[in-house]
């Protein structure tokens, strides 16, 4: 096993991410040795409960209770959540504001129209636009917060309200992923979780 697929976002028993963190071992059993990277470890020492998601791939998520700890070292109980871990990563929304562009797939329109950006996750994303779309329809929408810019194909779900007079927002889910495009738009949402998350005042 890489050192790449032993990573794992850490989050807190109620979804809010803290720390990548990385397994100093094969995690197996019910015992993992996890080291806490970029000098986060206070923001993990506060809490008891966590649940982990792997970074580079769908493996299953985990619960885990903290054991004892030392220096960047921490040592979790862990077990398998009853949650569906694909689930668990999609659902992981994370507010981000970029401006991008968007083409058709299969609309009744042509050329690219600008959007901007509301929110990103594993999953899909959800944009600001002043042209009216269909919903259901396919558009192929540029992600340029990932560690190299991606064009991926949504689906548009449903309209979103918005106080803003002139724009819409439309919530879209990604189709058709390969697993690279998987694994940069799951790298990318979690850091951006984490650049968020401020760090605890000492």
């Amino acid at each position: 096993m890489t050192q790449e697929q032993n990573l794992y976002l850490l989050l807190d028993s109620k979804g809010t991410a803290l720390a990548q963190v990385r397994a100093e071992a094969p995690a197996s059993g019910e015992l993992w040795q996890l080291r806490v990277l970029d000098d986060r470890i206070d923001s993990v020492l506060i809490h008891k409960k966590f649940k982990l998601m792997s970074v580079t791939d769908s493996s299953p998520s985990y619960e885990g209770t903290l054991e004892r700890s030392r220096g960047e070292q921490i040592q979790l109980r862990v077990r398998k959540t009853a949650a569906n871990g694909t689930d668990m990563r999609k659902n992981l929304r994370v507010p981000v504001h970029f401006n991008s562009f968007i083409y058709p797939v299969n609309g009744g329109w042509r050329g690219r129209r600008e959007v901007e950006s509301n929110d990103l996750s594993c999953g899909g994303i959800a944009f600001f636009t002043d042209c009216s779309l269909q919903i259901g329809e396919q558009i192929e929408v540029v992600i340029p917060v990932t560690s190299e810019p991606l064009v991926v194909r949504c689906e548009l779900l449903r309209l979103r309200p918005t106080e803003r007079v002139s724009h819409m927002m439309y919530a879209a889910k990604f189709v058709d992923l390969c697993n690279d495009e998987e694994t940069l738009l799951r790298e990318a949402v979690f850091n951006l979780q984490l650049s968020g998350r401020p760090r605890p005042v000492q």
